[in-house]
Parts: C-alpha cells; structure tokens; sequence
C-alpha cells in the first residue's frame, strides 16, 4: 500500500511516500480502508520528534481517518467488511489500509460525507473528553477556548454552545474572530488586539478554560478564571514550563487539570466513543453542529498540508486525500 512516513525528525519536508506491507487486524481490531486522513497538531509533533507513538502503534503519522471496513478481527461483531466509519486511531493514518480498535470506530453520521467525517474523531474524543468529562462544562457556564479558529476551537465552540454554555474565544485575526461568532461564539478577542483577561474579568471570569497555548498563557487563564473555576490544558504551543503563584489556586479554589489522548488506554477510549456516539452524533445528523473544513491535499502532498496548518492561516480541519 501507499503510505506517508517520517524520515527522519524534522520540518514538511521530511514526510515522503513510500510503499509498504498493509497492515492485518489483530484481536478486536477492524482494518479501514481510508478515504480520507485528517491532519492534526499533533502529527507535527510527531513528524518534528517531539511525540513519539505509543508502544504498539504504527510509527507512521495519523490520528483519524474515515473510510470503509476491509477486515475485521478476531472477536469483532459490531462491524462488518463494507460498512461505513470514522475512527481515532493509535497512528498509521496517512496510509490507504490502517487497523485500529473496533471500539474506536463510530459510525460516519447521517448526511455527512466520509471527507466529513474524517475530520471528526480527533477533535470530538479530545474537546468531549477534555471540556465535558474532565472540565464538566454546565449550560449557562462561561466558557472560554483559546485557539477558536483551530480544528480543537471550532469543534469546543459548537459543542459549548449546544449545551447551552456562553461561550467566549481567542482568534489570531479579524477574519478568524468572525468565523468564530457566526459559529456560536458569544464574544471573539483578537488575542493581538485585546486582552482576554480583562475582558474575562469584565464578564465575571470564566468557569471553564480550554487552553492549548501554554507558556505565559497559563498564569493569564489563572487571573481570567471564576472563583472555583477550572482550567483544562491539552497542549503547550508557547511551552509547558512558567512560573506560577499557586497561592491563588487555594484563595480561590481553583482546579488546574488536563489530559493528552493518544496515550489513554483502549477502554478510556471505547467510552468517549460511546458517549460520542450518544450524546453528539444525534447532533451532527440533525446539523446542529458540522466540522469545520479548511484544505484538502492529496496524500503525496502531506508536507504542503502540513506546512499549513504551521502556518496557523487555517480555519477548521485539514485533510489528506487517500
């Protein structure tokens, strides 16, 4: 089959085409046929040696794919060869054949397409498990994510405003901002325009924060935060280290927490699926909410779609081709 590796650590440029064995489903695992990969931060990551797959994974880059069912395990009875799916997968997905847990799989929802529903399971497993299982964001909580024009933010925004949270966000440009508002977004600061902690401050404070910037952004979201109020970090774009005055934390009764999702054992997983599939994919069936598409590249060209989505000039999801 044709695939995408990692030659070695480094920039876009590093990503090349290769052929090489497809791989067999093991025990409870389905082999997809992709259709389309999405493409996410943490590939980046990946590709630049700073995220190494876990032990067991495929080393070949790709967290989401969506496409048709080839093979199917032992001890797999929920899926059948031909069906339709989507998929978080432990890697390998910048490739035409990849095996995942059959438990990660969820259906591709009713009037979306498969180049749709590629974009979904990265986002939905992280923004679900992260702002609604870990955070526990309430309807008529303030709710603050950062990065609004990301494939993470577009998919909180909707998410937060069809639970009924007001929902405030920090773009990079007006055009961002915008695109953040007519998604649901109560308030979009341009973070190089306006201050979010004093805007924060000036709504009462935030009772959830999502963050992925990290860095100097932490002791910020501290001071943007309600009294008992909860910051959840998923990334540290600007770094994981900065000092802090967690005398606040107490005075305050904040909760600092956070999560990564590629590390979590297959059952942590199965169960965000199954809340997903309960609780959200009613959602996307009726239009309420819909990923958010940027770019498409063919899968020889995962450097360009790698180069833009660095560039941070996206709004919403990259996908690759198969």
């Amino acid at each position: 089959m044709k695939a995408v590796e990692i030659a070695k650590a480094g920039g876009p440029e590093v990503l090349t085409l290769i052929d090489t064995p497809q791989p067999e489903p093991g025990f409870g695992q389905v082999r997809i046929k992709v259709a389309y990969a999405g493409v996410n931060r943490p590939d980046a990551l990946q590709r630049a040696g700073l995220y190494n797959p876990p032990k067991g994974a495929s080393p070949l880059p790709g967290l989401e794919a969506a496409g048709e069912i080839s093979a199917v395990g032992a001890g797999v009875t929920e899926w059948a060869i031909g069906d339709a799916v989507c998929a978080l997968l432990p890697g390998g997905g910048y490739a035409e054949q990849v095996v995942t847990p059959a438990a990660h799989c969820l259906p591709v929802p009713v009037g979306l397409s498969l180049k749709q529903a590629a974009c979904l399971p990265e986002t939905f497993f992280t923004v679900w498990s992260n702002v609604f299982m870990r955070g526990g964001l309430r309807a008529g909580e303030r709710f603050l994510v950062h990065g609004g024009s990301s494939g993470i933010g577009t998919t909180a925004i909707q998410l937060a405003h069809a639970f009924g949270a007001r929902v405030f966000t920090t773009a990079g440009s007006d055009a961002k901002c915008r695109a953040c508002l007519d998604l649901g977004a109560e308030v979009a600061m341009n973070y190089r325009d306006v201050d979010f902690v004093d805007e924060m401050k000036a709504q009462g404070g935030a009772n959830l924060i999502l963050d992925m910037v990290g860095g100097d952004y932490l002791p910020r979201n501290v001071r943007a935060l309600a009294d008992d109020g909860r910051l959840v970090q998923i990334a540290f774009l600007q770094g994981p280290k900065i000092e802090l005055n967690f005398a606040h934390l107490m005075m305050r009764r904040l909760t600092i927490t956070g999560s990564t999702l590629r590390p979590q054992s297959d059952l942590a997983k199965a169960e965000i699926a199954r809340q997903l599939r309960t609780h959200v994919w009613p959602l996307l069936a009726s239009g309420q909410i819909s990923p958010v598409m940027d770019q498409e590249f063919a899968l020889a060209d995962a450097s360009a779609a790698h180069t833009r989505m660095e560039s941070s000039q996206h709004i919403g999801k990259i996908v690759l081709k198969i």
